[in-house]
């Protein structure tokens, strides 16, 4: 919206050059505002306020309230597939498209009110923090450890043929060593083999793990529920040792985790293109 004083410099600049283009170009606003402004000069009618536009009315809006209700008795969980039909019983004669787009938005209305997806911002600091992940390798029965110091970009993988607790504080302890110390927390997703449990929305360690921190001397930190991109770092990693990994063919772990080794090595050996330095020097 235009002040007064900017109507009358519109309206001065269209008088000076004679075209709406050559004003917009002057006052820097469109050139269909140059003659809104010019026609309404010219009626005695212009001011300062800009008249309200009148938006039609939405055809969803008459399936609001039900996808509302239906949203909320599921806890977001209806899918829009599923909420068509009522939808149309309720009166909605509107196009399938439309309509996933009100159920999403809906839905991320509903998410936000009840403070499901409030993410926890991934803010590192050197040395501060190590995120460990699982995962599966398909097709095989090898899972894959992986952990990242999250500043340096340090990256560490090793593989085994379970996802326990002692494995963990083993490859922990392994990935310690690798990194060259311990870092004041290791930030881990609601995994089984370290959870005793939980109370209101916060994760309780087992008795093991907390043994395991004290005696290494970190603070184990968990990540809110159903938030995975706070510890995205280590999710990426994951992915490529589940799909792009080259693993030996052979069942031997130890031949699998000296190439995985290896591997660390490599990639924290090499020279940043910027810095000039390398992630493990």
């Amino acid at each position: 919206m235009l002040t007064a004083r900017e109507n009358m410099n519109v309206v001065a600049a269209f008088e000076n050059v004679g075209t709406y283009r050559g004003a917009a170009v002057m006052c820097g606003v469109d050139p269909k505002t140059v003659k809104r402004k010019v026609d309404a000069h010219r009626r005695s009618a212009l001011t300062d306020q800009r008249q309200p536009v009148m938006r039609p009315v939405r055809n969803t809006e008459i399936a609001r309230r039900v996808v509302s209700e239906k949203i909320a008795e599921t806890k977001g969980k209806m899918t829009a597939k599923r909420l068509l039909p009522i939808a149309r019983a309720a009166g909605y004669a509107g196009s399938a498209r439309n309509f996933r787009r009100l159920v999403a938005e809906v839905r991320k209305a509903f998410r936000v009110e009840q403070g499901r997806h409030q993410r926890r911002p991934a803010i590192w600091v050197p040395g501060a923090t190590v995120v460990i992940d699982w995962g599966t390798i398909a097709g095989t029965d090898l899972h894959v450890f992986c952990a990242v110091l999250a500043w340096a970009r340090i990256r560490f993988i090793r593989f085994a043929r379970d996802e326990k607790a002692v494995t963990t504080f083993a490859f922990l302890a392994e990935c310690f060593e690798h990194v060259g110390g311990v870092p004041a927390s290791v930030l881990a997703d609601r995994m089984g083999c370290l959870k005793a449990g939980t109370v209101a929305n916060v994760v309780i360690p087992t008795a093991e793990y907390v043994r395991f921190a004290t005696h290494y001397r970190f603070r184990p930190d968990f990540c809110h529920a159903a938030d995975p991109e706070s510890k995205g770092i280590v999710e990426n990693l994951v992915g490529y040792a589940k799909t792009d990994f080259v693993i030996p063919g052979t069942d031997d772990l130890g031949v699998i985790n000296t190439a995985a080794a290896r591997w660390c090595d490599e990639v924290n050996g090499r020279v940043h293109s910027e810095t000039g330095a390398t992630l493990d020097g």
